[in-house]
Protein backbone atom coordinates (compact mmCIF):
# COMPACT_ATOMS: atom_id res chain seq x y z
CA UNK A 1 0.00 0.00 0.00
CA UNK A 2 1.09 3.55 -0.53
CA UNK A 3 -0.49 6.95 0.12
CA UNK A 4 -2.79 8.49 -2.48
CA UNK A 5 -1.08 11.15 -4.61
CA UNK A 6 -3.81 13.50 -5.81
CA UNK A 7 -1.45 15.54 -8.01
CA UNK A 8 -0.54 13.45 -11.06
CA UNK A 9 2.67 14.17 -13.03
CA UNK A 10 0.55 15.86 -15.72
CA UNK A 11 -1.24 17.93 -13.08
CA UNK A 12 2.11 18.87 -11.55
CA UNK A 13 3.41 20.24 -14.86
CA UNK A 14 0.08 21.94 -15.57
CA UNK A 15 -0.02 23.55 -12.13
CA UNK A 16 3.51 24.93 -12.40
CA UNK A 17 2.86 26.15 -15.96
CA UNK A 18 -0.41 27.86 -15.00
CA UNK A 19 1.25 29.44 -11.95
CA UNK A 20 4.10 30.78 -14.11
CA UNK A 21 1.64 32.14 -16.68
CA UNK A 22 -0.55 33.84 -14.08
CA UNK A 23 2.41 35.35 -12.23
CA UNK A 24 3.76 36.65 -15.57
CA UNK A 25 0.55 38.48 -16.53
CA UNK A 26 1.30 41.61 -14.47
CA UNK A 27 4.68 41.85 -16.25
CA UNK A 28 3.14 42.40 -19.71
CA UNK A 29 2.88 46.21 -19.39
CA UNK A 30 6.58 46.49 -18.52
CA UNK A 31 7.78 44.02 -21.17
CA UNK A 32 11.15 45.11 -22.58
CA UNK A 33 11.93 47.66 -19.88
CA UNK A 34 14.60 47.45 -17.20
CA UNK A 35 11.85 46.97 -14.62
CA UNK A 36 10.86 43.75 -16.42
CA UNK A 37 14.39 42.36 -16.09
CA UNK A 38 14.48 43.42 -12.44
CA UNK A 39 11.28 41.49 -11.68
CA UNK A 40 12.15 38.29 -13.59
CA UNK A 41 14.42 36.88 -10.82
CA UNK A 42 11.56 37.18 -8.31
CA UNK A 43 9.20 35.40 -10.71
CA UNK A 44 11.74 32.60 -11.15
CA UNK A 45 12.28 32.40 -7.39
CA UNK A 46 8.52 32.04 -6.79
CA UNK A 47 8.20 29.28 -9.42
CA UNK A 48 11.24 27.35 -8.18
CA UNK A 49 10.06 27.76 -4.57
CA UNK A 50 6.71 26.22 -5.55
CA UNK A 51 8.47 23.39 -7.40
CA UNK A 52 10.72 22.71 -4.40
CA UNK A 53 7.74 22.61 -2.00
CA UNK A 54 5.77 20.22 -4.24
CA UNK A 55 8.80 17.94 -4.78
CA UNK A 56 9.59 17.85 -1.07
CA UNK A 57 5.99 16.99 -0.19
CA UNK A 58 5.94 14.19 -2.76
CA UNK A 59 9.21 12.73 -1.40
CA UNK A 60 8.02 12.90 2.22
CA UNK A 61 4.80 11.08 1.43
CA UNK A 62 6.57 8.10 -0.16
CA UNK A 63 5.55 5.51 2.41
CA UNK A 64 5.14 1.90 1.31
CA UNK A 65 3.66 -0.89 3.41
CA UNK A 66 3.91 -4.52 2.30
CA UNK A 67 2.00 -7.22 4.18
CA UNK A 68 2.94 -10.81 3.43
CA UNK A 69 0.76 -13.62 4.70
CA UNK A 70 2.50 -16.96 4.42
CA UNK A 71 1.39 -20.34 5.71
CA UNK A 72 3.25 -19.83 9.01
CA UNK A 73 4.21 -16.16 9.10
CA UNK A 74 2.55 -12.75 8.85
CA UNK A 75 5.06 -10.02 8.04
CA UNK A 76 4.57 -6.26 7.65
CA UNK A 77 7.40 -4.21 6.14
CA UNK A 78 7.05 -0.43 6.20
CA UNK A 79 9.48 1.66 4.17
CA UNK A 80 9.50 5.40 4.91
CA UNK A 81 10.52 8.30 2.66
CA UNK A 82 14.15 8.16 3.80
CA UNK A 83 14.37 4.46 2.91
CA UNK A 84 14.31 3.24 6.50
CA UNK A 85 12.52 -0.06 7.07
CA UNK A 86 10.46 -1.21 10.02
CA UNK A 87 9.51 -4.87 10.17
CA UNK A 88 6.91 -6.72 12.20
CA UNK A 89 6.71 -10.51 12.15
CA UNK A 90 4.28 -12.81 13.88
CA UNK A 91 3.08 -16.38 13.69
CA UNK A 92 0.19 -16.10 11.26
CA UNK A 93 -2.09 -18.07 13.55
CA UNK A 94 -1.74 -15.51 16.38
CA UNK A 95 -1.96 -12.37 14.23
CA UNK A 96 -5.04 -10.25 14.91
CA UNK A 97 -6.47 -7.25 13.08
CA UNK A 98 -7.81 -4.61 15.46
CA UNK A 99 -10.06 -1.68 14.54
CA UNK A 100 -9.93 1.30 16.92
CA UNK A 101 -13.12 3.15 15.97
CA UNK A 102 -12.60 6.23 18.15
CA UNK A 103 -9.48 5.67 20.26
CA UNK A 104 -6.73 6.00 17.67
CA UNK A 105 -4.94 9.01 16.17
CA UNK A 106 -7.47 8.87 13.30
CA UNK A 107 -11.03 7.47 13.17
CA UNK A 108 -11.18 3.75 12.36
CA UNK A 109 -7.47 3.23 13.07
CA UNK A 110 -6.31 -0.25 11.99
CA UNK A 111 -3.55 -2.18 13.75
CA UNK A 112 -2.07 -5.65 13.62
CA UNK A 113 -1.42 -7.37 16.94
CA UNK A 114 0.84 -10.32 17.64
CA UNK A 115 4.22 -11.39 19.01
CA UNK A 116 3.78 -8.96 21.91
CA UNK A 117 3.48 -5.90 19.65
CA UNK A 118 0.75 -3.86 18.03
CA UNK A 119 1.65 -2.01 14.82
CA UNK A 120 -0.34 0.39 12.68
CA UNK A 121 -1.20 -0.37 9.10
CA UNK A 122 -2.72 1.97 6.53
CA UNK A 123 -2.70 5.10 8.71
CA UNK A 124 -2.28 7.22 5.56
CA UNK A 125 -5.52 5.88 4.04
CA UNK A 126 -8.85 7.70 4.12
CA UNK A 127 -11.50 6.61 6.62
CA UNK A 128 -13.53 4.52 4.11
CA UNK A 129 -10.29 2.90 2.88
CA UNK A 130 -9.29 1.99 6.45
CA UNK A 131 -12.71 0.38 7.02
CA UNK A 132 -12.29 -1.66 3.82
CA UNK A 133 -8.72 -2.57 4.80
CA UNK A 134 -9.92 -3.88 8.15
CA UNK A 135 -12.54 -6.07 6.48
CA UNK A 136 -10.07 -7.32 3.86
CA UNK A 137 -7.38 -8.14 6.43
CA UNK A 138 -9.86 -9.93 8.69
CA UNK A 139 -10.98 -12.11 5.78
CA UNK A 140 -7.41 -12.71 4.54
CA UNK A 141 -6.16 -13.78 7.97
CA UNK A 142 -9.17 -16.06 8.49
CA UNK A 143 -8.69 -17.68 5.06
CA UNK A 144 -5.05 -18.34 5.78
CA UNK A 145 -5.89 -19.90 9.14
CA UNK A 146 -8.68 -22.06 7.73
CA UNK A 147 -6.58 -22.99 4.68
CA UNK A 148 -3.71 -24.19 6.89
CA UNK A 149 -5.89 -26.53 8.97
Amino acid sequence: MWPHQSLTPEGYVGFLGATAALISLPLLPVLGSTLFWGLIPFLALAIFGMKYALDRHRRQSQVIEVLRLGPELAELIRTDAAGGEQTWRCNRHWAQVVLHRDHGPVPHYVTLRGAGREVEIGAFLSEPERKALYDDLRIALRQRVEGAD
